[in-house]
Order: C-alpha cells, then structure tokens, then sequence
C-alpha cells in the first residue's frame, strides 16, 4: 500500500466550537495532521518557523491579533504555505486585501465540511480558488483600463508561462502536464519567479504580472 503523504495544518480561530469542528472535519479526511491550533500571534508563527505546514485556516474576525498582517507574516516565515481565510461576512474589501497578502483561499464561515475538505487538498497541491482567481480577472480588467505599462520582464518565456497558468487556477502537477515537464521543474522555476520578483508567494506573483501587463487574463 502506497502511503500519502500528510497534508500539515494549523487552525488560528478564536471560537473553540468552530475550531473543534475543523478539527474533527480535517482528521476525518484521513490525510491530513492537525499540527496545532492557537490564537496567540507568536504562538502560530513560532508553529509556521518550526513545523511546516502546508496550509494554515486564518479566521477573519481574529481579535487577539490582525489576521491579515498575521497572514503576511506567516507566508513571510513560509513561502510555500497556502493560507486559507475563512470570514464571517462577503467582503469584496476584505478579499483584496487577503489576496495581497498572499491568501490562497478566502471562504464565508458558512463553508460546508465537504467545501472545507476539497479547500484544503486543493490549496496543498497549488490551486487557488475560484474567488481569488475571479478577483485576478477583475484586476486585468481594471488594469487594461491604466495607462502605464512596463513591458520589459524580467521573467523568461517559459516563466511567464507558468504564472499564466497559475492565474488560471491550476496546480504544479496539471502545470507540468500541460508543459510535458516533471513537477520538480515546475517548483523550481517558481522559486525561480519568486526571487525575481522579490515576492514571497505565487498570489503576489500574479498580482504583480497582470498589474505589469505581463499576462492578460479573460473577464468572463
């Protein structure tokens, strides 16, 4: 039996019922370790420094801290980390904001479990959901609208191609399918990308090619 590989996460809500259930939802999915649950700022980013996790579940309304620069901080200490917003209320404001801190996903606390579990593999492997990747297309479309464009790149052909397919919502495996190259190669020309750009995550990354005019996305 081959064995999967554990998907590492950490919980930050302040409501212990709501975190309890995430909890017992996420253990449910049989690949998925819990590393910790705090709502101490230095509690989490001590756990993010030294554990590792794959995606860590951010609420919103977090009052012992501000979850966005929390968020930031966190995607600082680690890069490849996938973070996931869960908000009381729709907030277009608010989903902004946690796409510019790098936010892979940004769900209404009324998530279902079946939606929180296919959130959570999905942000693992890469993918961003489709509000943030909705929000990428708003933004190209605003940005056709400025009159200023730095045409020059400093990304090659092949790395603009894969931010393209990023701001599109696909994960490094369907990337390297696509491409017909391994998924090593992939992560290695985003780490590549990232530097370049001096960004720490492929949310800001895209960000930053639409609002350059590097990529252009379709509005519908």
């Amino acid at each position: 039996m081959i064995k999967t590989e554990m998907i590492r996460v950490i919980i930050v809500d302040e409501q212990p019922l709501f975190r309890q259930g995430i909890r017992s939802t996420l253990e449910h999915m049989g690949d998925c370790a819990i590393l910790g649950d705090s709502t101490d700022a230095n509690d989490i980013l001590e756990l993010v420094r030294t554990a590792s996790p794959d995606v860590a579940l951010v609420d919103a309304g977090l009052t012992s801290a501000d979850p966005l620069e929390l968020a930031r901080q966190m995607r600082h200490l680690a890069p490849r980390m996938a973070i996931i917003i869960l908000t009381p209320s729709d907030d277009e404001e608010r989903l902004f904001q946690s796409i510019k801190v790098g936010a892979a996903a940004y769900y209404n606390r009324s998530i279902t479990t079946e939606e929180l579990v296919e959130a959570v593999r999905k942000v693992s492997v890469g993918e961003l959901a489709s509000r943030v990747l909705k929000s990428f297309r708003e933004l190209a479309v605003e940005e056709e609208t400025s009159p200023a464009k730095d045409l020059y790149s400093p990304l090659s052909g092949r790395e603009v191609e894969i931010l393209d397919y990023i701001a599109r919502g696909n994960s490094n495996k369907e990337i390297a399918k696509s491409l017909k190259i391994s998924d090593q190669t992939v992560k290695n020309h985003i780490t590549s990308i990232l530097k370049k750009l001096s960004v720490n995550d492929r949310t800001a990354a895209v960000v930053h090619a639409l609002k350059h005019g590097w990529i252009k996305m379709d509005a519908n």
